[in-house]
């Protein structure tokens, strides 16, 4: 049996109003198809919308059908985003490899463009995705009030609250704060990690002929020095310096 979606508050009163703050370069774009004008601005939207759900997509995960649909105007971008969060690639590389917590929290961040409001949510969420799968919580965000009223039906989702006015260091990205794997399985499947393809250049041989001017070069010479003999060990600290300076005395 369904489960209905259960009640979570807010994690502090400024997540109830839009915030006010001027306008400056760091405030996220909206993408909408509305206001593409050519191709070039439909292959833009479409691009975006494949990077908020699946970070970077790869040949074999694009669906030339769809994008088609979305260009003729048969489908809107609302229902483009839907088809790429119930593709065989989100369940294939992202829902089963991560628990129903991680899911919740990654479709929030970015369906609805915001982090979840703490604990509370992700588990109201989770019980969606226990009873009624990844569709039923697909469905439920894209048919909420508060998806259309921050996207509607023609702009892709972006991170809303990206810069904070009342500090200096903006929220951080989703793709970070929840990257696609968990560390277990980013273990498993062997990455992070660094693959170079290329050849590594070599240092060439006149980069290794000493010109003068190294001190390793002295050292030989060093060691051939006799060892000084009756130098006092306390050093120069009691030498009399003004017995050792010569004067001339008045009257001479």
């Amino acid at each position: 049996m369904a489960l209905p979606l259960l009640k979570y508050a807010p994690t502090t009163q400024n997540s109830r109003v839009d915030g006010l703050r001027v306008g400056s370069d760091e405030d996220p774009k909206a993408v909408s198809m509305d206001k593409a004008m050519d191709r070039e601005d439909q292959n833009f939207v479409i691009e975006a919308a494949y990077r908020q759900i699946f970070f970077h997509a790869f040949k074999v995960d694009r669906d030339l059908t769809l994008e088609s649909q979305v260009r003729n105007g048969q489908i809107t971008v609302r229902d483009f985003i839907r088809s790429l969060c119930l593709s065989d690639t989100f369940n294939r590389s992202f829902y089963t490899l991560n628990s129903n917590y991680k899911v919740a929290r990654h479709l929030v961040e970015k369906l609805l463009g915001r982090q979840t409001h703490g604990k509370a949510e992700e588990i109201a969420w989770s019980a969606v995705l226990m009873t009624r799968g990844v569709k039923g919580m697909v469905d439920d965000i894209l048919d909420s009030e508060e998806y259309l009223n921050a996207f509607g039906y023609d702009t892709v989702p972006y991170h809303r609250n990206r810069v904070v006015g009342s500090r200096d260091l903006g929220e951080t990205p989703f793709n970070i704060t929840s990257p696609r794997y968990d560390a277990y399985y980013r273990g498993i499947l062997g990455f992070p990690q660094i693959v170079y393809t290329g050849t590594a250049r070599k240092l060439p041989e006149r980069s290794l002929q000493r010109r003068g001017g190294f001190p390793q070069d002295y050292m030989p010479w060093v060691r051939t020095l006799p060892a000084l003999r009756g130098a006092n060990a306390s050093g120069s600290a009691d030498i009399d310096y003004l017995s050792k300076v010569p004067y001339r005395s008045l009257g001479r």
